[in-house]
């Protein structure tokens, strides 16, 4: 049986430990479904990232979007980190963890009235926009305000970042962006926008990217824009790659830090400006498990069965991405035979699977299985569908493991619902 085998996540006499607790220490207080996320890994991963650009002057701004609980966001907060906020609730929690506005950048592609206000009002590093009528907003509401706003543009590359079209984000054909004639365009008439300082260009190809070709394409792609803003009299203070770092959640072939590093370092160190960087997956992913407990085993047939407590509620990429998870036993029984299952949550739907087809130790209700990788775009995405509860989150650091969300309870699912008698 292939087991996921880490330095964060591994097993100690055939039981899996999270650093040096064990996890089924951890759900025998905090219950199951529920996720684990190893402090140490982040910070080992924010390191060995920043570490591999030593030599170029950045930033690294961590994307909230892939892990937003403010314990998670304060971890990289603590090491020096920006963080890119996607929205008004996460720059918000930002703000909580402790975050420095002036290393907080305000991203998305439909921020709202409220969000641009707030994001001037807060006094952020920079808004990135991604529209013509975007940038008229932020120009009018900066003008009320009687302030000056640092904006980037977010120009659209036309680079395919050969991932899942649903996480693509780098094409014409994507919402995301604007396309290179246009944007030279609005930076050139700079002085159209009195109340706007444009201070960066950015760009942000898609998620889950496992080959460096698409960077190294877009990143030339950009760098050429820079230097011809910089020849028409246009000086920018910041050059953004994005994120989209993939990670190895099975099978993939992923490439190393320090190969992205050495792909892309001969065009940044060719322009006079700051580069951000907006990993998100790279830095969480493969930091947290989702553990569940098994309910029931059963047979259909030929096709086996092992239904979990943790459904696509819970975590939603092999729903609707048909995302690979690694499955393995909390416990491992060196004597027990391997078998192929089906390994499905109790939602309504078909389409609430963990995984099909995956090869497991016969299984036996009342014992726990762990989904790996799950640190990334997992609790972000959960939901209450069937009207589930989200499940608590927990931080191991060393030998200690601290509860940083407890689970809901159905006083949280039903506080703002009354009857109506009519």
């Amino acid at each position: 049986m292939n087991l996921f085998d880490s330095s964060y996540f591994t097993y100690k006499s055939d039981e899996l430990f999270c650093e040096n607790v064990s996890v089924k220490k951890i759900i025998q207080e905090v219950g199951t479904p529920a996720y684990i996320y190893s402090k140490n890994f982040f910070i080992d991963r924010y390191k060995e990232f920043t570490e591999a650009f030593e030599e170029i002057p950045h930033t690294i701004f961590f994307a909230a979007k892939s892990n937003f609980n403010i314990n998670v966001i304060k971890t990289f907060v603590d090491l020096g980190s920006g963080v890119d906020v996607n929205s008004e609730g996460e720059l918000k929690r930002a703000l909580l963890a402790g975050a420095d506005p002036r290393k907080l950048i305000l991203t998305g592609v439909g921020k709202t009235l409220n969000e641009i206000r707030l994001g001037l009002q807060k006094d952020l590093l920079m808004i990135k926009a991604e529209s013509e009528e975007e940038l008229e907003l932020i120009n009018t509401i900066a003008g009320e305000m009687k302030k000056v706003a640092r904006v980037a543009i977010r120009v659209n590359p036309d680079v395919d970042a050969q991932t899942h079209p649903y996480i693509s984000t780098g094409l014409s054909e994507n919402k995301f962006g604007i396309d290179t004639k246009s944007a030279l365009g609005l930076f050139k008439d700079k002085n159209r926008f009195k109340n706007i300082l444009f201070t960066g260009i950015d760009m942000h190809i898609g998620s889950q990217i496992t080959s460096i070709q698409p960077f190294t394409e877009a990143v030339e792609k950009l760098s050429q824009i820079y230097f011809e803003l910089k020849d028409s009299g246009v000086h920018l203070k910041h050059f953004d790659v994005g994120g989209g770092i993939g990670v190895k959640y099975g099978y993939e072939e992923t490439f190393s830090i320090q190969d992205y590093a050495k792909a892309i370092s001969p065009i940044l160190k060719k322009l006079d400006c700051h580069i951000f960087f907006e990993p998100g997956r790279f830095l969480t992913a493969n930091g947290g498990i989702l553990v569940a407990q098994i309910l029931y085993t059963k047979k259909n047939g030929e096709k086996n069965f092992i239904i979990a407590d943790a459904a696509m509620n819970d975590i939603i990429r092999p729903s609707i991405y048909g995302a690979h998870h690694h499955i393995q036993p909390v416990e491992v029984h060196s004597d027990r035979a391997e078998i192929i299952s089906d390994i499905v949550g109790p939602v309504c739907e078909t389409g609430d699977f963990l995984g099909r087809k995956r090869k497991i130790q016969e299984s036996k209700r009342g014992e726990y299985i762990a989904v790996m990788s799950a640190g990334a775009y997992g609790m972000v995405m959960a939901s209450n569908y069937n009207a589930r509860r989200k499940p608590p989150e927990v931080l191991v650091a060393n030998d200690k493991f601290y509860v940083i969300r407890s689970r809901e309870t159905y006083d949280h699912l039903l506080f703002d619902e009354k009857i109506i008698n009519s």
